[in-house]
């Protein structure tokens, strides 16, 4: 293993609103339970530009951003070896958090928590696993964190939650997306059926594949009673991977009373308002590593098991496009 420099070039914000720059930073040295990793591939998530545009969730300058992580493990901390969950040399994937720079992507070594990370199989590339991270946070504890940031079903890594929810309707909107894809998959695990999904008809195939049983055209809006249809019961549950003001109020219209959706922004004033009237409720999904201790014991739970889960097949990820995106190697590597 080649000598690891003291400094690395990164992408920079210097102050709140600023144009992105690339600088010299020291690399960080991993704690006790971390481990330094050399990056490979950091995904784009539009929270990037929303730090960038609105400043959001960063107040300490100069900063790092970049959430969405794989690359290759070349330094342990403290606790590490002996905890037998990752080597030198291993391939991982991780999202990266807002503690500080060091935990973020657009740089050439960042450091990941042994506990919310996994290694990646041989059968997903470095650009396919950092597309995973924040979009499956999102998915996954939106339908299994506990209100009020999760709909608060029992995950489908544990013994008593796979297929837990059979013969149980949830519908997606936006299952296309990159939290949609996600959202549907768990669903699957989680043995919800039947699975309703808004798309684009052109990914009616594919979203089949990853377990939706019905693809419904999303300029036709679809409503409680075509929805109870497919169904053949009220739809109590409404995941809104979208969450659009438009798409908002439409879960909330489809999800019968009593019933919950979950949406992946700040609910708008007109959902809460037939919130309070129609005796429903609307959960915010923020697709955070760290957020609440029911919110950080979920995302272990399922980091401890992702390898396994994209090995067998169970959680399927889509091509990375990179096309639009130009590379700049000697950065990167």
């Amino acid at each position: 293993m080649a000598q690891i420099a003291k400094d690395q070039q990164a992408l920079v914000l210097e102050e709140k609103h600023a144009e992105f720059t690339i600088d010299s930073i020291p690399v960080p040295k991993p704690g006790k339970d971390e481990v330094l990793v050399k990056i490979y591939s950091s995904a784009l998530n539009p929270v990037d530009w929303k730090v960038q545009k609105h400043g959001l969730y960063v107040e300490n300058y100069p900063a790092v951003l970049g959430t969405d992580i794989a690359g290759e493990v070349v330094q342990l901390g403290e606790g590490v070896s002996e905890s037998g969950l990752v080597g030198i040399g291993d391939r991982v994937f991780f999202q990266g958090a807002f503690d500080g720079n060091e935990y973020r992507g657009f740089q050439q070594y960042a450091l990941a928590d042994v506990h919310t990370l996994a290694k990646i199989p041989s059968n997903v590339t470095y650009d396919q696993a950092a597309t995973i991270p924040v979009a499956i946070t999102a998915a996954y504890v939106g339908l299994y964190n506990a209100a009020p940031h999760g709909l608060g079903f029992v995950p489908p890594v544990r013994p008593d939650g796979k297929d837990k929810y059979a013969n149980t309707p949830i519908v997606i909107l936006g299952g296309s997306s990159s939290v949609g894809q996600y959202a549907i998959q768990l669903a699957k695990l989680s043995g919800f059926n039947p699975i309703i999904t808004t798309s684009s008809l052109k990914h009616e195939e594919w979203l089949k594949s990853q377990g939706a049983t019905h693809v419904v055209d999303r300029n036709t809006p679809l409503t409680a009673q075509e929805a109870e249809k497919l169904a053949s019961q009220p739809v109590l549950t409404v995941f809104d991977a979208i969450s659009g003001a438009d798409t908002q109020e439409q879960a909330i219209d489809l999800v019968a009373p009593g019933g919950r959706i979950a949406v992946v922004l700040e609910v708008v004033d007109a959902v809460k308002a037939k919130v309070e009237a129609q005796n429903k409720t609307a959960v915010t999904v923020l697709g955070l590593k760290t957020l609440t201790a029911d919110h950080e014991e979920k995302l272990r739970e399922f980091w401890a098991n992702a390898t396994k889960l994209l090995e067998d097949g169970d959680l399927k990820v889509r091509y990375a496009d990179i096309t639009y995106v130009k590379r700049i190697t000697n950065f990167c590597l």
